[in-house]
């Protein structure tokens, strides 16, 4: 038993004072006048012993109702934990991710968890709590509460070891005091199972809320499925997590305007197919009806204006025929120019370059061709079989790009495909490991085989490229080699083509970094903004001659259509939509984690961190003692004689 008051006991010192009356009370006697004295020292017999019994009796009733009064003001407690005494430090995590929409006991599972906070927790004691958009630091609960009631969600989410770091740093670098780490998550299941480190000097708490909901339908991604002349198929890829669904309805929208219903079954996954005009401008947005997750059934796209791709190739004496074939007329601008007979002023006006077998580069080529480079172009090279290795290797000094060596004339079969290759990202349905390999007969080795795109079978590049730069190691006229048979080349030219020209996806995702080609030239000062009519920024862009290419990581922060603005000019509309990866409803068994404490409410877990640091009092016992002795003592001077 502990005093909350020990200076109060001093106090006890006092009960000396009524044994020091009782022993030394002067109290005077009266006479009484009585005739039988026989009888008179009988009556005085008795009196005394009565008399002596009484006193004693008092003394400790008194005594021990003085102690009871002095101990309950010095109020005794019993502590339930050691570590009561101990500062008590709290930090909590609140997951504020699209999948704490998810619908709880009480609404959803973020409201839930506010509620709890606000409830249970102590309006003046001091929490620090972060969320996956917010940091507040040694604050209030009564200075949090309208942030926690006007909390939105959010479209991304902290990995589990980024939170127990960021945790930690919440914390005072007191090291007397209890630190109680608390993280609220519905614990999505992710790619690897959730582990935290083992840190003695933190109580982690995990609460992990426990949603209602069965069965979620999502938008996933929209995209291009057939396109002619008139027309193009738009097609909309849903999934659903639950037992089967039929009939569910989606609608399409251009702005506010109705434009088509569709109605498709779903077990797991569906795809709803919708034609729209190929000359038709749209600002898209398609939705469903369904009960779950309410993030996920609106999805936005844009089908803007499509500026042809300019692609120009500069050739020797070889035929392009092949060029042309890709570089069609439906995405392409396409022109050819022999060497000699090339006009250097309409190169800066080009998207790609390609370099068709030209013997040598000269000096007021390459000049031309380093500043169309530096300016945002790609440039392609294709070297003839016999080539000036100095004016070639100028250029490729100057892009950073792997030279050309000596030339052999063993031949070689193309057999490794580099999918992991920006060019050829998303290319290929799947990997293909056997497939006909095209040869050639002579080729040069490039000093290094870093950024190859395709390789020969002795693991020597057969294409390198980067940042725009692509260069092949071999000519590809049909007396050299028969890759312009081999299916290889219409992704692998088609792609260079299409990157030269960051023509603006039908939409974005957020908290992913985006690179945006808008075609736009603008003056010395001008700049892009991006936004809405309510909240327009300035992202993050870089201006060439032709182009300004604007790059988004953290904004926008909401899904929807936002206009690339010049000023007062709309240049262009972008989507952008919300990471379906919140749309999972799997979850975690958190259970198993050793040294850490699991529940599914909060109230419960902030019971447990109370219960650490609070006590059982006793002072109302001792109230109650003191008065009983009271009456004893009352009883005692009243009816005993």
């Amino acid at each position: 038993m502990q005093f909350k008051h020990p200076e109060l006991l001093y106090a006890l010192f006092l009960l000396i004072v009524p044994i020091l009356i009782h022993l030394f009370q002067l109290r005077r006697f009266q006479k009484v006048q009585f005739t039988n004295v026989k009888f008179l020292k009988a009556v005085k017999l008795q009196t005394r012993k009565s008399s002596q019994l009484k006193k004693w009796l008092t003394l400790l009733t008194r005594m021990l109702l003085l102690a009871c009064a002095i101990i309950a003001f010095a109020q005794p407690f019993i502590p339930n934990t050691e570590d009561f005494n101990e500062t008590q430090e709290t930090v909590v995590y609140l997951d504020n991710s699209y999948s704490m929409q998810a619908t709880g006991k009480n609404g959803s599972l973020l409201n839930e968890a506010i509620q709890d906070m606000i409830n249970n927790f102590p309006e003046d004691e001091k929490i620090s709590l972060f969320t996956n958009t917010q940091t507040f630091r040694n604050t209030s609960l009564k200075a949090l509460k309208n942030d926690l009631i006007q909390l939105e969600h959010s479209p991304t989410q902290l990995n589990y070891d980024a939170l127990f770091i960021k945790g930690k740093e919440l914390f005072s670098k007191d090291k007397s005091s209890s630190k109680n780490l608390i993280l609220i998550s519905d614990f999505q299941q992710k790619d690897n199972p959730v582990t935290f480190e083992t840190d003695s000097t933190i109580n982690l708490k995990l609460v992990q809320p426990k949603s209602a909901l069965v069965s979620n339908v999502s938008i996933d991604s929209v995209y291009v499925a057939n396109s002619n002349s008139e027309t193009l198929d738009l097609n909309v890829k849903l999934s659903n997590q639950g037992e089967a669904i039929e009939n569910i309805t989606v609608s399409l929208f251009n702005d506010d305007v109705l434009l088509a219903k569709n109605a498709v079954d779903i077990t797991e996954s569906s795809e709803a197919t919708f034609s729209v005009s190929n000359e038709a401008v749209i600002n898209g947005k398609l939705v469903i009806e369904d009960a779950g997750l309410q993030y996920d059934n609106s999805f936005y796209f844009n089908i803007n204006s499509k500026p042809k791709i300019k692609v120009l190739a500069i050739n020797e004496n070889t035929d392009d025929n092949f060029l042309k074939r890709i570089y069609t007329d439906d995405e392409f601008e396409y022109n050819s120019f022999k060497i000699n007979n090339l006009n250097f002023n309409i190169i800066p006006d080009q998207n790609l370059i390609v370099l068709n077998e030209l013997e040598s580069i000269s000096d007021a080529l390459r000049t031309t061709l380093v500043s169309f480079k530096n300016d945002g172009g790609y440039i392609l090279t294709i070297p003839s079989k016999e080539i000036n290795l100095n004016t070639y290797n100028q250029i490729f000094n100057n892009s950073n790009t792997p030279q050309y060596n000596s030339l052999s004339s063993q031949q070689k079969r193309i057999t490794t495909i580099n999918y992991n290759h920006p060019l050829l990202a998303n290319a290929f349905y799947s990997k293909v490991s056997n497939f006909q390999y095209p040869k050639v007969e002579t080729s040069y080795s490039f000093s290094s085989n870093a950024n190859s795109v395709l390789s020969y079978e002795d693991g020597n590049a057969f294409l390198v490229g980067s940042n725009g730069f692509y260069a092949f190691s071999s000519a590809l006229n049909d007396e050299n080699s028969n890759f312009k048979n081999s299916p290889l080349i219409v992704p692998v030219l088609y792609n260079i083509g299409k990157q030269s020209l960051k023509l603006p996806q039908l939409y974005y995702s957020i908290g992913q970094p985006n690179t945006i080609a808008i075609n736009a030239v603008l003056g010395q000062d001008d700049i892009l903004t991006l936004g809405t009519d309510e909240n327009t920024v300035i992202p993050l862009q870089k201006t060439f001659s032709k182009t300004v290419v604007l790059e988004t990581t953290d904004y926008p922060v909401n899904a929807g259509i936002f206009n690339v603005k010049n000023e007062s000019e709309v240049l262009q509309n972008l989507s952008f939509n919300y990471n379906r990866e919140e749309s999972n409803l799997s979850y975690l068994d958190i259970k198993n984690n050793t040294n850490v404490s699991v529940n599914e409410s909060l109230a419960t877990t902030i019971n447990d961190i109370k219960s650490s640091s609070t006590i059982n009092a006793l002072w109302k016992w001792f109230v109650i003692f003191a008065l009983v002795f009271l009456i004893i003592e009352i009883l005692l001077l009243k009816y005993l004689k």
